[in-house]
């Protein structure tokens, strides 16, 4: 079985190295700190890097723990969290190729399956999920700490237990971490409703120029990197953005661009029947059936309307 395989790797090794997908948002920082926090109680000796770490999760327990580039050259085991594809991984130095096994942990649909260990389910709403039952079946502690990291994964990836992937081992999961003393709304607050001056006004910018099209089921916005130097933001600050337009009533998929140096990131947001990772596929991303991004190398009016493009085509 894939799990014994799992936890026979993790304990056979010494030298282990965590690893997330860049522009990493609440669920790849939780389970990343979550398995740090595991194997450090085991007594090995593991880095977590996180190249930009976001200013949301600071609060987060071992959050000062995080290298920005790795330690070492050479692990004995490389552990990927919450990532679908190799080419996503934040880690410029590859060091994750360069370990002796790898073990790829992720809940997204379009997961390549780059591990030499894979354990993947679409089906969990959050990647915190699947290493919170993955590690009751290892029967590894799980302290105060490490629930802290996972429960904001899954509070964060679940839109605060809103979207439609939640299952009810999300709350048995939620209700068991109230038990050991976890403050669940003061996580939800940190991770979610605190947002700061910047960050209010880059929402309030997209929000100011969503258009609705096609007689209101696709919202659309965008944002450049102009915008982004003068409110003072950085990418992880438009986490979110693409859910404004996703909750206005009638709109069945929220699409939101902004600039990087590869082109213009579209993310994507639907409501009901439109598979957006299906959407993104076609410009090499993917992600969750509700909820997916991609890259596309062209200027703002290009990308915009390849992408509305695709999602006519798939709209009822």
């Amino acid at each position: 079985m894939t799990l014994d395989s799992i936890r026979d790797a993790i304990e056979k090794s010494e030298t282990i190295v965590i690893y997330t997908h860049e522009n990493p948002d609440g669920d790849a920082v939780g389970s990343s700190l979550a398995m740090y926090h595991v194997l450090k109680q085991m007594g090995k000796n593991v880095d977590i890097v996180i190249p930009k770490y976001p200013n949301t999760f600071k609060f987060l327990p071992g959050s000062d723990e995080v290298f920005q580039e790795p330690t070492s050259d050479k692990y004995e085991l490389g552990i990927a969290l919450d990532c679908a594809d190799i080419k996503r991984l934040d880690d410029t130095t590859e060091t994750f190729l360069k370990c002796e096994t790898r073990i790829n942990i992720d809940h997204h649909t379009s997961n390549g399956m780059f591990g030499d260990l894979n354990f993947v389910n679409p089906v969990a709403p959050a990647c915190c999920q699947i290493v919170t039952t993955m590690l009751q079946y290892f029967k590894f502690e799980i302290s105060n700490d490490t629930a802290t990291c996972l429960i904001t994964g899954i509070i964060t990836d679940t839109g605060g237990f809103r979207y439609e992937g939640v299952t009810s081992e999300t709350f048995e999961i939620a209700s068991s971490f109230l038990e050991k003393g976890i403050n669940i709304s003061k996580i939800y607050k940190d991770s979610v409703s605190n947002i700061s001056r910047e960050k209010f006004e880059a929402r309030k910018l997209a929000a100011n120029r969503i258009e609705f099209l096609e007689d209101g089921k696709i919202a659309y916005t965008y944002m450049t990197r102009e915008d982004m130097i003068n409110l003072n933001v950085a990418r992880s600050d438009l986490e979110g953005i693409v859910e404004n337009g996703r909750d206005v009533e009638g709109v069945e998929v929220s699409v939101f661009l902004y600039e990087t140096d590869k082109g213009y990131k579209a993310s994507l947001r639907s409501n009901s029947y439109v598979n957006v990772s299906d959407v993104c596929l076609l410009f090499n991303g993917g992600g969750h059936v509700r909820a997916a991004g991609c890259t596309l190398a062209c200027p703002l009016d290009e990308a915009k309307s390849k992408i509305l493009k695709e999602i006519r085509r798939v709209l009822k």
